[in-house]
């Protein structure tokens, strides 16, 4: 018997069954919203994952209640041959259920139908002579069980299709907001990299990134100090055609380590929240960032407009967000095209990309094609 199991024997078997439905109401509400940010290309396997959890689930409850019920000690108590071969028709029987809640599906039109009572075996061996079969407790319970589940997906279907579909009112706001400022959308790769690789594609459309060498460029026009330095900290020389996303990476964390005490008590913040940016501590976050695919977010981007001196604005869902460099806080030089050139402009996304939150570049309409 598991640990689970062990604990669980001491529940009434009230309590039990109580506990289960409410398992199940919790496992159609995750189910739900998985399906619901679901894509094109996630769907299959968001389906299988469903299936393998209710079919888990279906599975686990089953001996759970047979354990509360005593029935796993009386099969243990007969002769060894037909405890083996009821354990056979029990197995065949979970995965027959867990095969038909395969076919449970959200999108289904299937209404629920009402539990009812299988036939007893005992009927239907009278006429076969001799005593009748021993009543099947364990099937008909996973019989009601079934007929539970296909009503609480029914239920869920019924839930989702009056849900909010966050993703649609993202799209529909971002898309407004773009023809309002002259924007157009450049999709940026979902590889953890999308921040960083739409800032330094805003930097190129803007001429704030020399495409050759991949160097920053300061508010005065010349390589910004940050990327003066060919060498790295081994003193090797840099490769100056490394990837845009390399490259604002390592600036931003370069300033981040060099301004230490303007970003590690944010850190501590997040790690007392719960956020677990920084359990890693401030030196592992610092290498994280640097040197892997880890996303990254309000601290990198205000890393970033203080390196290059700019504005980054970041339409999102019900508003968009300022993040400006602390050497442009009450710049007033009236300079109007400076001024355009030196903002730049990211779509961040939390409900329309399935694999979570996401940042695209939003390039002016005039220079979209370039």
């Amino acid at each position: 018997m598991s640990g689970d199991e062990t604990s669980q024997a001491t529940e009434t078997l009230e309590a039990a069954q109580t506990r289960h439905r409410k398992e199940q109401r919790d496992l159609q509400s995750r189910i739900t919203q998985k399906k619901k940010n679901a894509t094109k290309k996630t769907r299959k396997g968001v389906n299988d994952e469903c299936s393998e959890l209710e079919r888990e689930q279906v599975a686990r409850q089953g001996r759970e209640i047979a354990v509360l019920k005593g029935e796993v000690a009386e099969a243990g108590e007969g002769d060894v041959e037909d405890g083996e071969e009821e354990d056979e028709e029990e197995e065949a029987e979970v995965n027959g259920l867990a095969d038909k809640l395969d076919e449970t599906s959200l999108s289904s039109s299937t209404q629920p139908r009402p539990s009812q009572q299988p036939q007893d075996p005992a009927d239907a061996a009278g006429a076969g002579g001799g005593g009748g079969k021993k009543r099947n407790r364990q099937k008909e319970r996973l019989a009601r069980r079934a007929a539970e589940v296909e009503a609480a997906s029914a239920a869920a279907e019924s839930e989702a299709a009056g849900m909010t579909d966050h993703r649609a009112v993202e799209r529909a706001y971002m898309t407004a907001q773009f023809k309002t400022h002259g924007l157009v959308e450049q999709d940026i790769q979902p590889d953890g990299h999308c921040l960083f690789s739409a800032v330094a594609d805003q930097l190129r459309t803007r001429g704030l990134l020399d495409g050759s060498s991949n160097k920053p460029v300061s508010p005065e026009g010349d390589a910004a100090t940050a990327a003066d330095n060919d060498d790295d900290d081994d003193g090797n020389k840099k490769d100056q055609s490394e990837p845009g996303y390399k490259l604002t990476r390592r600036l931003a964390t370069d300033y981040m380590l060099a301004h230490r005490d303007d970003f590690e008590p944010f850190l501590a913040m997040d790690e007392t929240s719960g956020g677990g940016r920084g359990q890693d501590g401030w030196e592992g976050y610092i290498d994280k960032m640097r040197n892997t695919a880890a996303w990254g977010g309000q601290l990198e981007l205000t890393a970033l407009a203080n390196v290059y001196g700019i504005e980054i604005r970041v339409v999102q869902d019900g508003r968009t967000e300022s993040i400006t460099a602390a050497s442009r806080t009450g710049d007033g030089d009236g300079d109007e095209d400076k001024d355009q050139k030196r903002t730049i402009w990211l779509a961040y996304y939390r409900h329309g990309y399935g694999l979570g939150e996401h940042y695209n570049s939003l390039r002016p309409a005039a220079t979209s094609s370039s």
